[in-house]
């Protein structure tokens, strides 16, 4: 499907990098705290675009977004892998029997193709439309530390940037109507000697995947076309581990994923998506993001469990040129009762923001973990643009986080100034709570570009500890804040 007909495909759907360069200290010794002991001062209170008084109903919202939300349902049809010669010993190569299952129960109409009980090893997993893979519970399926077992290349997304790479693991393109289920388990087999040491430098220089990043930049800069952003052997950007592309009516339910290459799972260009009652357990590998939708539009995620090397839950929308390319946004999403338990934030947006994020609403999501940096984050830079608006986090509860428990920040990876401001507004926090944590909330807009319309209520930060600045928490170039009920360490903040 074409760039215009994407658009055109995502226009009709119901309803409207690396975590060191903000790490505590970073960016901050001219993000000093203001106002008296108990106000946010001048400048971070007035001056907003019209916020309501009222905080949004998460009920009303969530029941918007869920109401473009329907599962798929497959034919009463099943073909087990098998039938068509696969052998669960952990050894014997898979690929084309799950290819040849896929293929004769896709040919048949649709339905369920099986994994038994078993370890299966297999390169590449192509689903085609009206199909349930289903990894029932004892099937672990095992995939090949070969690259050579994801080519030829197909098209994929690398950091929100379009090209011809690695086919990722488990992979749909332009498909109606499927599904990955059961109990089991999807192993990536990811290592620091297998995929992941790509983003390592020999003596300390540039790594591997680093060039093959900078040239895919450059050639969407340039306007290089797709089909010429060819990577794939002999290259270094790792594929993720689950990647529908350009699908509609989705479902991942039940499974365990883990030790991805890279991003665990990644719905790009789709609409109607459901993520239920998952587990990513991916907590070493670097880029190992739970699950980013990406330019999609209506999407729930629930019951799941995240412990990741990197952001937990990240919502995105393409980046720099090749986001205005393509140009298509990321809304009406649901997440809630899941818990975060590791990684770099744990519901985030951005900060590949280009083609905008909307109506996303996070509920009832317990973060707690030591090794949690950030609870809720929003982060972009004046080279993405696009906006991040009508966005709610509602019932939140946080433990323990290494840095601050909200971070909305317009300077990620250092950058302030540029040509594509991003517009940031509309951005609420109801009802939450957080027992440790350097600093309660982090908010940097632009010089040039302010946050805009950011609403607190009824919010407790228990024990922020943060002591380089004069309060434990940072407000700089924000329009339209305003605090209701809200307290950090026991003392009422409020918007002056």
């Amino acid at each position: 499907m074409s760039g215009p007909d994407r658009r055109a495909f995502l226009a009709g759907a119901v309803g409207a990098g690396s975590a060191a360069a903000l790490a505590l200290g970073a960016g901050r010794a001219s993000a000093t705290g203001t106002g008296a002991a108990a106000e946010v001062g001048a400048g971070a209170g007035a001056g907003g675009s019209g916020l309501p008084r009222r905080p949004r109903d998460a009920d009303a919202m969530a029941a918007g977004i869920l109401a473009g939300i329907r599962p798929p349902r497959f034919p009463r049809r099943s073909v087990d892998i098998t039938d068509h010669g696969a052998v669960g010993d952990g050894a014997t190569d898979c690929t084309e029997a799950f290819r040849a299952a896929i293929a004769a129960c896709a040919e048949a109409g649709g339905g369920r193709v099986v994994v038994p009980p078993g370890t299966w090893f297999t390169g590449a997993v192509h689903l085609r439309d009206n199909i349930d893979l289903h990894v029932s519970s004892g099937a672990t399926v095992r995939f090949s530390r070969d690259p050579a077992a994801y080519l030829p290349v197909v098209h994929t997304r690398h950091e929100g940037i379009e090209c011809r790479n690695y086919s990722p693991f488990v992979y749909a393109h332009g498909c109606r109507n499927i599904a990955l289920t059961g109990g089991g388990t999807i192993d990536g087999q990811a290592d620091a000697t297998h995929w992941w040491d790509w983003t390592k430098g020999q003596n300390g220089g540039v790594s591997p995947e680093k060039v093959d990043k900078l040239a895919l930049a450059a050639w969407a800069e340039q306007g290089v076309p797709v089909a010429e952003r060819v990577f794939g052997a002999d290259h270094h950007l790792r594929p993720s581990l689950i990647q529908f592309y350009d699908c509609r009516d989705v479902l991942i339910e039940g499974v365990t994923v883990k030790d991805s290459p890279m991003w665990n799972i990644h719905p790009v260009l789709c609409r109607n998506v459901t993520i239920r009652g998952v587990t990513v357990d991916s907590p070493h590998g670097p880029n190992n993001d739970g699950c980013n939708p990406e330019c999609c539009d209506s999407v729930l995620i629930e019951d799941c469990v995240f412990d990741t090397g990197d952001d937990c839950v990240a919502f995105k929308a393409g980046k720099n040129a090749d986001g205005r390319r393509v140009g298509a946004p990321c809304r009406n999403a649901l997440v809630q009762r899941c818990e975060m338990r590791d990684g770099h934030g744990g519901v985030t947006i951005g900060s590949e923001t280009t083609g905008g994020v909307a109506n996303v609403l996070a509920r009832d999501c317990r973060m707690d973990s030591p090794l949690l940096d950030r609870a809720l984050r929003i982060k972009s830079n004046p080279e993405r643009g696009g906006y991040v608006r009508d966005i709610v986090f509602h019932g939140i509860t946080v433990g323990t986080v290494g840095d601050s428990v909200i971070e909305i920040a317009l300077d990620y990876e250092g950058i302030g100034s540029g040509a594509y401001y991003p517009d940031v507004r509309g951005i609420e926090v109801h009802r939450l709570t957080a027992q440790t944590g350097p600093l309660a909330w982090y908010f940097i807009g632009n010089d040039a570009n302010p946050v805009r319309d950011v609403l607190l209520h009824d919010c407790a930060f228990t024990d922020m500890t943060d002591t380089e600045e004069p309060r434990p928490y940072v407000t700089r170039n924000v329009e339209g804040l305003v605090l209701r009920r809200v307290t950090v360490n026991g003392e009422e903040v409020r918007t002056a």
